[in-house]
């Protein structure tokens, strides 16, 4: 009989919550399974090893990534508008995966550094759409800068810093980019 999904996904889930919470080295198999609540042979029956884990992680940051792109190139008030304010952590499933897939990234994992190109490329596409390609870098610039210090401002679990005057300053300067 097949295991169920929810045992595949809540493994996935502490996998991620580690990378966040302690780095990759401390995202073993052993600390996967303890955090999923199964055992390490349950664990292994859907992920035979650490790298199954991480291509896992990656399909999940891929489809994540790929439903935002569609809301990002649909959004009314254009592409760079929304990515400048979606530019903040908010806890949602996009971002935990980011964050994860991040600590791979700071360790040069090879697949996570090839996944954030394209999807660094995907954005940069949808912003030259809207601000020319000549601003789209500046724009992308802008939205990680945002996400960036608001991040070391509180860091996953905790409630953002008041940020809303800085979003809108960033989005006048894009009006301008525009102009």
């Amino acid at each position: 009989m097949a295991r169920k999904p929810v045992a595949r996904e809540a493994v996935l889930d502490a996998f991620e919550s580690l990378l966040i919470e302690v780095g990759e080295r401390a995202a073993t198999l052993d600390a996967v399974a303890r955090r999923a609540g199964v055992s390490k042979g349950g664990l292994l029956y859907h992920f035979p090893n650490k790298e199954a884990l991480i291509s896992a992680l990656l399909e999940r940051m891929d489809l994540l990534v790929a439903g935002d792109l569609d809301v990002m190139a649909k959004a009314p008030e254009g592409a760079a508008a929304y990515f400048i304010r979606s530019s903040l952590w908010a806890g949602t499933p996009l971002d935990r995966v980011f964050v994860a897939a991040t600590r791979l990234a700071e360790v040069a994992h090879a697949e996570t550094m090839h996944r954030f190109a394209a999807v660094q490329r995907s954005w940069l596409e949808l912003l030259a759409g809207d601000v020319g390609p000549a601003m789209a870098k500046a724009v992308l610039y802008m939205g990680d800068g945002l996400y960036y210090n608001a991040m070391l401002a509180s860091g996953p679990g905790t409630a953002p810093p008041e940020m809303s005057g800085d979003v809108d300053n960033l989005l006048a300067a894009v009006d301008r980019l525009r102009g």
